[in-house]
């Protein structure tokens, strides 16, 4: 079993880009498509948690129903907008990855460098072209 993980969207290029660089380390993640398997509300609050972020912080609002539900409201409370968040997992932000080294939501994907425990084996460039870890594993 690994010890990383990834809250994964496929569809999304930042989250296939991070799920490349854990890939790229060596690492073969537990990959978890969370619109298909959503976290526990125990779990995404752990996770939100220990990222050091706020619930706020982890809302994504691109291609969501994050205006149609009017959660810009500072109305809603924590637990309020976990709520919305199990109803709608789209409304996560993504990827967030765990790792021995920590947890991090990973907007922009190269985040995921600074908590993987073993370093990037080779060259990285991400799908826009931007080079990442130079040959010799670098961060560029």
């Amino acid at each position: 079993m690994s010890n990383v993980t990834i809250y994964h969207n496929p569809a999304c290029g930042t989250s296939r880009n991070t799920l490349a660089m854990i890939r790229n380390s060596g690492e073969e993640p537990t990959v978890i498509e969370y619109l298909n398997e959503p976290p526990s509300r125990e779990t995404l609050a752990r996770l939100i948690s220990d990222a050091e972020l706020t619930v706020r912080e982890a809302l994504r609002v691109k291609g969501t129903p994050y205006d149609e539900l009017g959660l810009d409201d500072p109305k809603w409370t924590d637990e309020q907008l976990l709520d919305f968040i199990g109803k709608h997992p789209i409304l996560m932000n993504r990827p967030f990855v765990v790792t021995p080294l920590g947890t991090r939501l990973c907007r922009p994907s190269e985040a995921v460098l600074d908590i993987l425990p073993r370093p990037q084996q080779g060259a990285y460039t991400k799908e826009d072209g931007q080079v990442v870890v130079d040959a010799e594993g670098r961060r560029v």
